[in-house]
């Protein structure tokens, strides 16, 4: 038995501006889009979106929890996901003009073995691009 892939989800407040932000932007295609959902894809990577559109929790009765259906529209913006690439230099000198990079996160070598920069989707979800060294 092994896990063969993952397939990050990210919650997206409008799915139509999430999917022309992964497409134009970093180069991923539609594989799939109904209202509330898509699948991005681009060489062997797979992104899903999630519309995170349930605003009934901005009127809920105060000590209720604020999480019910599990789509409510503040999650989106708090995911993350990391993709690893070959090539990350040359992805960064593509995205770059975008102006989408995450200001906190430069293109750098880590100390845990890495070349890497992130960037930002519409909602504020850090997406991670790296390398190995």
């Amino acid at each position: 038995m092994k896990l063969l892939t993952v397939i990050p989800a990210m919650p997206a407040s409008d799915i139509q501006r999430s999917i022309a932000f992964y497409r134009d932007s970093l180069g991923f295609t539609l594989g799939y889009h109904n209202e509330g959902f898509a699948k991005l894809l681009r060489d062997g990577v797979e992104i899903h979106l999630w519309g995170a559109t349930d605003e009934r929790w901005k009127t809920r009765a105060g000590g209720s929890c604020p999480v019910i259906s599990g789509a409510e529209s503040f999650i989106a913006g708090t995911a993350s996901c990391r993709i690893g690439v070959e090539g990350v230099d040359e992805l960064h000198g593509v995205i770059e003009p975008f102006g989408v990079l995450h200001p906190n996160a430069k293109l750098q070598n880590t100390d845990y073995g890495t070349r890497e920069f992130g960037v930002l989707d519409p909602d504020g979800n850090l997406v991670s691009f790296f390398e190995r060294m």
